[in-house]
């Protein structure tokens, strides 16, 4: 993986959300994937979605009418 790139661990801050992921509120990386995937912890118990790290940035995309938009948005946390 690059330099500056995403740990288990690290935490994460929404900046834009959706109907699953709630902007201003801190996420924790799970298990890697490898360097354009990894899981994102969404509760205490190994609940999870899986993000992308790209060009576009760092967000969970969503296929589903369930949710009102279809990414949800995140930045690292220094």
């Amino acid at each position: 993986m690059k330099e500056n790139s995403i740990h288990t661990e690290d935490k994460l801050i929404c900046i834009q959300g959706n109907s699953y992921y709630s902007e201003g509120e801190v996420y924790t990386v799970g298990r890697i994937v490898n360097d354009k995937y990894f899981q994102l912890l969404t509760s205490g118990n190994d609940d999870h979605w899986y993000v992308t790290s790209d060009d576009q940035g760092i967000y969970v995309s969503f296929d589903t009418s369930t949710a009102t938009n279809n990414k949800a948005f995140f930045d690292k946390i220094a």
